[in-house]
């Protein structure tokens, strides 16, 4: 075979024609030889850099393989192509506690190009520098990984501060004309995300200034996308409406919708435990699984959002996105492969099986917290919280029951809590087996025995427990529970990247695997509308002191099928 430019095979050579312009559009992922997303989202390897820096006048065809890398190769992690991030509400909380300690993680581990530019908008008077001083002062205060001032510097020059409304012409003027400066000076390929770290309200306003001004259409051969954050909608009428006009604005496939429960290390360990591993799929079904508890406990008020939470509530807040992802996850079958689409499918498939109790009086549980004391201090309830009516109906604690009807899981309750105030903070999803049919051990010898169970633990301590009973040391015949756990921190010498980051890089490279799409959000809608509706008609919640496991009526609820909850 013949020898190409830079001993590049002829035949490959020859497979990199294409025109000039895919070649400019493609300038920067190839100087860089790494991989980049196209604007359908599917990562491509790219050239290697001496093939982009001697073949000057060859063009390059899109479906141009690097010969010198494998695929299978992990040494090298994926890295986002020629970038931009903006983020509207930049001056928020989320914003400064987690997007961009985020974004500079990502910079320090060396998932950003060179040339990655950041730009914030807000109802700021500041300069870039001010801006850039901001970043600076959250990376100090919030990053996980050290301080390098050298990262900090190229991303740094790379920063841009927008002053302005949503409803401002000329702010979003001077949007377009940053974007098209950063194009030039930063190598940015016309490829930006836009970051809505805004009140939902705010969304339509947004995403229509964006169309207005041209910013949401991408050039030829870059690509856009759109970052929305929960909650999306208030209900399935909301969330219809909403997703409408986004879609009106993006593609479907441009729209990614944050959950960052989906970002976390051991939400996606969940696939490798199911699917990875033959010794527990085959007993993760009704035949062997008595129920399914799956919890978000915490032990935190309202604290200073009042205004947002009154009227929303635990159910809306928890439920209707991060509970029920989880149960899809937990109950899904094995997608064809693990990519967007596959995965879309399955857990659509559970959650379309979902039924409600018949009585939604006896199978759903809402609560307030109540003064209380809690870790030493004497904490306020809801209703004394500034801010809160009096008479406000508002849930901060909501239990519910819910049947999966198809053939795996028929029958088998899975009973999902959230609330504020509660016991410790925790993130887990139990998968609790039946007892053992038959019993040769007198009644005496499994007094503290329990039920077998998978305890996979999202937060804050991640990793799996597996509780299985053996015999206690001694003469007699005595069996208790023991425990067998997994802990990322012993059993890695890598720490997990926050769950922002791996979100953040997945939106730069078009990977969508972790955001739900709208069919899903809508889906849950239609889980959870029946049961606030019933709510709104039937009574008050009922009060649970601050620092306990919620109210009384939960326990009742799982009392009445003859189970109880698992204290976390």
């Amino acid at each position: 075979m013949s020898e190409g430019i830079e001993g590049i095979p002829q035949t490959a050579e020859q497979e990199t024609k294409g025109t000039k312009e895919d070649k400019e559009a493609r300038a920067a992922q190839e100087a860089a030889g790494v991989e980049q997303t196209g604007v359908s989202g599917t990562a491509e390897a790219a050239p290697s850099p001496d093939r982009a820096d001697t073949d000057t006048d060859t063009d390059t065809d899109t479906d141009f393989v690097n010969p010198l890398r494998d695929p299978q190769d992990r040494r090298l992690p994926r890295i986002a192509g020629p970038s931009g991030l903006v983020i509207f509400g930049v001056t928020g909380d989320l914003s400064r506690k987690k997007l961009m300690p985020a974004v500079y993680d990502l910079a320090n581990r060396g998932l950003l190009p060179p040339g990655f530019s950041l730009v914030g908008f807000a109802r700021r008077d500041w300069e870039d520098q001010d801006f850039a001083q901001v970043v600076h002062d959250a990376v100090r205060e919030h990053a996980r990984t050290p301080f390098r001032e050298e990262v900090w510097q190229q991303l740094a020059e790379g920063m841009r501060f927008i002053p302005g409304d949503f409803d401002d012409d000329t702010a979003f003027k001077q949007l377009r004309s940053a974007v098209e400066e950063l194009d030039a000076s930063r190598g940015t390929s016309g490829n930006y995300a836009f970051y809505l770290s805004v009140p939902p309200k705010f969304f339509p306003k947004v995403v229509q200034q964006l169309k207005k001004h041209k910013l949401a259409s991408a050039p030829e051969g870059s690509w856009r996308r759109a970052v929305i954050e929960k909650p999306f909608g208030h209900d399935l009428r909301s969330a219809e409406e909403l997703n409408r006009i986004v879609h009106e604005v993006f593609d479907p496939e441009q729209v990614f919708r944050i959950d960052h429960y989906l970002g976390k290390e051991t939400v996606q360990n969940l696939l490798a435990l199911r699917f990875a591993n033959q010794m527990f799929e085959p007993i993760w079904n009704r035949s062997f699984v008595d129920h399914v508890q799956i919890t978000m406990a915490e032990d935190i008020g309202i604290g200073g959002r009042a205004g947002y939470y009154d009227g929303i509530g635990a159910a809306r807040d928890v439920i209707q996105n991060h509970l029920l992802q989880l149960m899809a996850l937990t109950a899904m079958e094995e997608p064809a492969a693990f990519d967007a689409a596959s995965l879309l499918t399955e857990k659509l498939k559970v959650l379309k099986a979902v039924r409600l109790p018949q009585d939604l009086g006896q199978g759903t549980v809402r609560g307030q917290y109540a003064a209380a004391w809690q870790g030493g201090t004497k904490v306020r309830g809801y209703l004394e919280e500034d801010g809160i009516d009096q008479s406000s109906t508002t849930d901060t604690y909501a239990a519910v029951r819910l049947q999966v009807d198809n053939r795996r899981w028929a029958g088998v309750p899975f009973y999902l809590r959230t609330g504020k105030r509660l016991g410790r903070r925790v993130t887990e999803i139990a998968v609790v087996f039946q007892r053992a049919p038959h019993s040769p051990f007198d009644s005496t010898a499994t007094e503290e025995l329990g039920s077998n169970a998978i305890v996979i633990r999202v937060q804050p301590d991640e990793g799996m427990t597996v509780r299985f009973g053996s015999k206690v040391p001694g003469t007699s015949m005595e069996i208790r529970d023991v425990t067998m756990d997994f802990a990322y921190g012993e059993s890695f010498t890598e720490s997990s990247p926050e769950a922002y980051e791996r979100l953040i890089l997945d939106v730069l490279l078009g990977d969508a695997n972790l955001f739900p799409r709208h069919q899903e959000v809508e889906e849950s809608w239609k889980i959870l509308d029946p049961i606030e509706q019933y709510w709104a008609t039937h009574g008050r919640p009922a009060q649970y002191a601050s620092g306990s496991w919620g109210p009384e009526e939960a326990d009742e609820m799982l009392a009445r099928d003859g189970r109880s909850w698992r204290r976390p």
